[in-house]
């Protein structure tokens, strides 16, 4: 039984991507770009934590397998 159709699975995988995507501009931003500490923090905690959470849509998407028939 499979909680998501394949057509979310897909959006689910779109929507992971473009955490990783947004992740990698903050914590470069966060890095190198930022200067004040305080907001430096703030951009690599929201970063991480689009990571993570796309790390385990991704976990979920990968071991979870395809959803029907042709």
């Amino acid at each position: 039984m499979t909680i998501l159709s394949s057509l979310d699975k897909m959006w689910l995988s779109f929507y992971a991507m473009g955490f990783m995507l947004i992740s990698m501009g903050l914590i470069y931003a966060s890095r190198y770009k930022i200067k004040n500490r305080v907001v430096q923090i703030l951009f690599a905690i929201v970063a991480y934590t689009l990571l993570i959470t796309s790390f385990f849509a991704m976990v979920y998407l990968v071991f979870n397998g395809p959803t029907g028939g042709a």
